[in-house]
């Protein structure tokens, strides 16, 4: 608060020596890189201001040769000119060449012109060269003698640089709280979380002059520990997980928040496992470094963590996928060291099923609106599941050939056709029951089932867990 800034204004020394020192000693345009003539101030050092002033008086006899070498010899067209060979030199065109003085010393002849030095001109050159290299050393020692007087007060120079940068994070802070509507959290020990209307800092930003932002609730308790969340693509859904982690980090660093109302209770940590990418440079496949990421977040969290999964499974096959992201909520649901509050998205819809056999889990969704053959995103968290995934329609959002997304339908209704009737030995014979179609294995006599009910989560690493699921996918697969 106010008093806290108060107390970091009492401990900030201005180190004025340091400020007068560096006024004095450097120019008031310096370049941008040591090494280069001209960092030193005039008048700081008399050694280098004699050097300067030699300088000065050479160039000034080589800026002014030109004028006075025409008068003296009546050539008009008489230039002084310089290149990295030669250095200084007097040319003269041909046709004038029968008026030059005898004190001229030929240096180059050219097709129309002769280029000539004097013993004064090459004196001069030698003084401005010589100084130039002087400057330069005698810049650089001094240059290093101020940076080490400067480190004496290496100390102040450090604690005043913490102060302005903490008086900075919270000016700053402050200063897009009170632009953008940001509301004070409350934070608590308890084991909690509540935010009323809660917003993403950026994405709002984004849309300004536009689209309005859709703020969302978010509701943790200390029996409600995993929302699975359901929706299309495109509806939202990975904004809302990264608003709420950004909402929590906004707050534990001292931060308002982008929310009408916020109850935090203090995290540990905050993991995301969010987004695809390949790493190609350590031969990690996409779905790799996904389990991977996974792995250390089963490894490490703990009850009062932050856990975000956006799409754990997607980068393998429909089974692999759904039973390696049941197993992972199974497990941070289950195991004692679990329990963190946890944002899990998803598309496997059969996830949804949790929420009828752990306690821990609810199913949340994102609202959408049918008109017509149309659907709008109202990007609303709500709850309960999603009643499908909308992919044919954010297929021709997206631009996909009509053809395409006409026969995408076509077989969407042969596939929900086929869903629809249980077959045995050619006949229909019922409708599949509620629990039929979205079990990840079948009946309670299945075998891989019994195998499921032996195993013990808690003693398992997540590697162990991964491994024996991918053994009892293997079973359903092979029926």
């Amino acid at each position: 608060g106010s008093q806290a800034l108060h107390e970091l204004a009492n401990l900030l020394d201005p180190v004025e020596a340091v400020s007068d020192l560096i006024g004095s000693a450097l120019s008031d345009d310096p370049p941008a890189t040591t090494g280069t003539i001209g960092v030193i101030a005039r008048g700081y050092s008399p050694e280098l201001d004699a050097i300067y002033t030699a300088s000065d008086d050479a160039r000034q006899y080589i800026n002014s040769l030109e004028s006075v070498e025409r008068k003296r010899t009546g050539i008009k067209n008489l230039k002084v000119g310089y290149n990295k060979v030669f250095g200084y030199y007097l040319e003269v065109t041909k046709a004038n060449t029968d008026s030059v003085p005898e004190h001229y010393i030929r240096k180059q002849t050219l097709v129309n012109a002769e280029r000539y030095i004097t013993p004064e001109m090459k004196e001069a050159e030698v003084k401005l060269l010589n100084a130039e290299e002087e400057i330069h050393q005698i810049e650089l020692r001094l240059y290093r003698e101020l940076l080490g007087e400067i480190g004496t007060y290496s100390e102040s120079l450090l604690l005043t640089a913490r102060i302005l940068a903490e008086v900075d994070r919270v000016g700053t802070l402050a200063e897009v709280a009170a632009r953008h509507g940001f509301v004070r959290p409350h934070l608590t020990d308890a084991d909690e979380l509540y935010i009323l209307g809660g917003r993403h800092p950026v994405v709002e930003q984004l849309l300004a002059g536009s689209d309005r932002f859709v703020p969302n609730d978010t509701t943790f308790t200390s029996e409600e520990r995993i929302h699975v969340i359901t929706g299309p693509n495109m509806s939202g859904k990975s904004t809302y997980l990264r608003q709420v982690a950004l909402i929590v980090l906004l707050a534990q660093i001292g931060s308002f928040v982008p929310a009408d109302e916020a109850h935090i209770g203090l995290v540990d940590r905050i993991f995301t496992r969010i987004g695809a990418q390949d790493e190609i440079h350590a031969g990690q496949s996409t779905f790799m470094v996904e389990m991977v990421e996974t792995a250390l977040i089963l490894q490490q969290s703990t009850r009062r963590s932050l856990i975000v999964l956006d799409e754990i499974g997607r980068g393998t096959s429909t089974y692999d996928g759904l039973a390696i992201a049941r197993a992972v909520i199974e497990y941070l649901h289950n195991h004692p060291r679990m329990g963190g509050k946890t944002l899990f998205a998803t598309h496997y819809h059969e996830l949804t099923e949790l929420e009828n056999i752990l306690p821990g889990v609810a199913n949340y969704s994102v609202t959408v609106a049918e008109q017509g053959e149309q659907i709008v995103f109202l990007h609303t968290i709500m709850r309960g599941k999603a009643d499908k995934s909308y992919g044919i329609h954010v297929a021709e959002l997206a631009g996909v050939p009509k053809a395409v997304v006409r026969r995408a339908a076509e077989i969407l209704d042969e596939l929900e056709a086929q869903a629809n009737v249980w077959q045995i030995d050619g006949e229909a014979v019922r409708e599949p029951q509620p629990g039929d179609q979205l079990s990840l294995f079948g009946g309670s006599d299945h075998p891989a089932l019994r195998a499921l009910k032996q195993i013990d989560v808690e003693s398992m690493s997540p590697i162990d867990a991964i491994t024996r699921l991918h053994e009892l996918v293997r079973m359903v697969q092979d029926e």
